[in-house]
């Protein structure tokens, strides 16, 4: 390669790597938008959360067809990019596999690539057909449609093609190791079990076009790495980076168990004290925003729902376990979270456009994007919750808003109205005065 080449390519990573570090800036501020909490609660299990999960994928393999495949691409892609330290030096300095002084364990590594790549593409044509030929339920419903739909299918053909790239790029490697008296920098090295069956389609082309060809694959599967990372900014793959993080700051408690606001039970406790003096309480400076109850946009929600919300890998197994949904009714928790997301994104372009401040723009996430009924279908079962291969939870954006729809706008169903003003006017969710209770014992 060329010192031209070596500069260009070293023009490309700057370009690459910086505007992946620029997304992930964006992604951190908007995360941060989301209101304080502490999950920094018993370091252990947290990551003891993370090992098993997000690295583990241990939730994955309840459904093991799915899981198993997802493991063969998690691991295969990961570790095949092992191999872009290599090729980043030998972009950089214009050496040739400059591993290879490794001798077996070289070949032993280049091996094992070739054999995950291969297994990464049949992992990848099951999932399109699953997709695409079959339509399970859960890629068709009609709250994945439009980008998301053909996000997912994008992914596969990125995979696809870099994969194939590697094996290519590989054969006409092999090729050229082989010419008789060797042909220019290409030395015998690395172990090749799947691209030596490709190596015969360069048999009777010159060494030279070859040569080209392995420099076009070579270009093709570094640009394509670089395209890849960047698209997953704005891909539901943004997983593979947070579902560590997330699967860390995790809520630990039981999943039947909800946060209760401080400002509430400090109220309640006052009112059944009988000893508390409920004029003692000082009151509120004239220049304090009064507290907001719930959430009725993303700024309301804590910053792990909005990790949550980036987090969201769109697979649809918390829609496909949930109760509600499977019913019929407009509730998909897939959606809850998609829409926290776009909603969030939205936020973050509006400050980006007016110099890092938020302009009101007269829309929130409730209503805009998600509606009350959606928000009064859920049974609050924690399916999706269970069901979620990265410790997402719906659940927690809902009950907030939720609570805001309630505490705030006065706005629950009529039944839900009706009982707690018995609990308020009767002590009971029933209609009946107090002392009426026992009445039953008389009508015998």
């Amino acid at each position: 390669m060329s010192y031209l080449g070596n500069i260009v390519f070293a023009i490309l990573l700057i370009v690459g790597f910086g505007y992946f570090y620029g997304n992930i800036k964006k992604i951190i501020r908007n995360i941060n938008l989301g209101k304080s909490i502490d999950r920094k609660d018993n370091p252990k299990a947290r990551w003891q959360n993370m090992a098993m999960i997000a690295l583990g994928q241990s939730k994955m393999v309840k459904r093991p067809l799915a899981g198993i495949l997802h493991i063969i691409v998690y691991v295969g892609f990961v570790i095949i990019n092992i191999e872009l330290l290599e090729i980043i030096i030998d972009g950089l300095f214009g050496t040739h596999r400059v591993f290879a002084f490794l001798g077996p364990v070289y070949n032993v590594l280049i091996g094992s690539f070739e054999i995950l790549a291969l297994l990464v593409l049949v992992a990848v044509f099951v999932f399109w057909f699953r997709r695409n030929v079959v339509k399970l339920k859960r890629f068709v419903s009609s709250d994945l449609k439009g980008y998301p739909k053909s996000d997912a299918n994008y992914i596969l053909y990125f995979e696809m093609v870099l994969m194939t790239l590697f094996l290519l790029m590989n054969a006409s490697d092999l090729h050229l190791q082989y010419v008789p008296g060797g042909f220019s920098h290409f030395i015998k090295a690395g172990s090749f079990p799947v691209s030596q069956f490709i190596a015969p389609l360069f048999n009777g082309v010159s060494n030279e076009l070859v040569m080209l060809l392995s420099e076009i694959f070579w270009w093709l599967h570094i640009v394509g790495i670089l395209v890849f990372m960047n698209y997953l900014y704005f891909s539901k793959h943004l997983h593979i980076l947070l579902a560590f993080p997330n699967t860390y700051f995790a809520n630990l408690n039981p999943q039947g168990q909800f946060d209760n606001l401080e400002s509430v039970t400090n109220e309640v406790k006052m009112m059944m004290d009988p000893n508390a003096d409920p004029f003692a309480v000082q009151p509120p400076n004239e220049n304090e925003v009064p507290a907001k109850f719930g959430a009725s946009d993303v700024q309301d929600l804590n910053w792990v729902q909005l990790l949550n919300a980036y987090t969201c890998t769109e697979c649809g197994r918390c829609t496909s376990s949930c109760p509600a949904n499977l019913t019929g009714k407009k509730l998909s928790p897939r959606k809850i979270m998609m829409d926290t997301r776009d909603r969030l994104e939205e936020v973050g372009k509006n400050i980006d456009a007016n110099n890092g401040i938020f302009v009101p723009d007269n829309k929130s996430l409730l209503n805009d994007y998600i509606s009350p009924e959606e928000l009064w279908a859920c049974t609050s079962c924690n399916a999706c919750v269970e069901e979620c291969p990265v410790n997402i939870s719906p659940l927690a954006i809902i009950m907030d808003m939720r609570r805001y729809l309630v505490m705030e706008q006065s706005a629950a169903p009529m039944p839900i109205n009706a009982m707690m003003t018995n609990i308020e006017n009767n002590g009971a969710p029933w209609q009946y005065n107090q002392q009426d209770r026992l009445n039953w014992k008389n009508e015998q």
